[in-house]
């Protein structure tokens, strides 16, 4: 780990780079109790090893090379592709309407097997470089380490309000066209009326009452 390139240190855990492959190391929280602490991080360790084997079966995500729940630690395929919260607003609008449309179809996969994401913001997602030039360029959704299984219209419902409050705050230039064309993809879902009609009311718990 010594020799390891840290990429990002987070709340919950430090990712770092070593060599072709990425390691998620969940680190001690002192303000924690020693026994919670340990279980909490084991726990979390465990669940999103699984989520993401069983996520792999329906969309891109980085595959699991190897996970500790002694050690806290799962490694992951390193994927060579561009940050979509960085580099979203660099490409053509035709560009990133074609990506948002994937992400829709994407997230109607993981919500058809019940996957909660969790933390559902272009942050967490990647386009890998090799398929930019594709009609339905390849997206990879990464970081299920606040996902959960649910059988939820609700837990659906709030996955798609994180994403749509991420597409306001960080890529407001081409927001709804882009918010569009994430429903042009998730309407896929056989539950997609379902999922939008209760995402109306987790919208209008809050500040934006918008029609789509």
């Amino acid at each position: 780990m010594t020799k390891a390139k840290i990429l990002f240190r987070g709340a919950e855990a430090v990712i770092y780079l070593d060599k072709n492959k990425i390691i998620k190391d969940r680190n001690p929280k002192s303000y924690r109790l020693k026994e919670l602490d340990e279980k909490i991080r084991k726990l979390r360790t465990r669940s999103e090893a699984r989520i993401l084997e069983r996520a792999s079966k329906v969309i891109p995500v980085p595959k699991v090379l190897g996970s500790s729940e002694k050690g806290k630690t799962i490694s992951m395929q390193f994927i060579d592709g561009k940050k979509l919260s960085e580099n979203l607003d660099n490409f053509s609008l035709t560009k990133q309407k074609q990506i948002m449309r994937e992400v829709g179809k994407n997230t109607a996969k993981i919500h058809d097997e019940n996957i909660i994401h969790g933390d559902l913001t272009t942050s967490n997602m990647i386009c890998d470089s090799a398929s930019l030039h594709m009609l339905r360029p390849k997206i990879y959704f990464i970081d299920f380490g606040l996902g959960f299984i649910s059988h939820k219209i609700e837990d659906r419902a709030v996955d798609i309000y994180l994403l749509k409050e991420a597409l306001k705050s960080r890529h407001f230039k081409n927001c709804k066209k882009l918010i569009s064309e994430f429903f042009k993809g998730y309407k896929n879902s056989p539950r997609a009326k379902e999922v939008l009609e209760r995402l109306r009311k987790v919208e209008s718990r809050g500040r934006y009452k918008e029609k789509y």
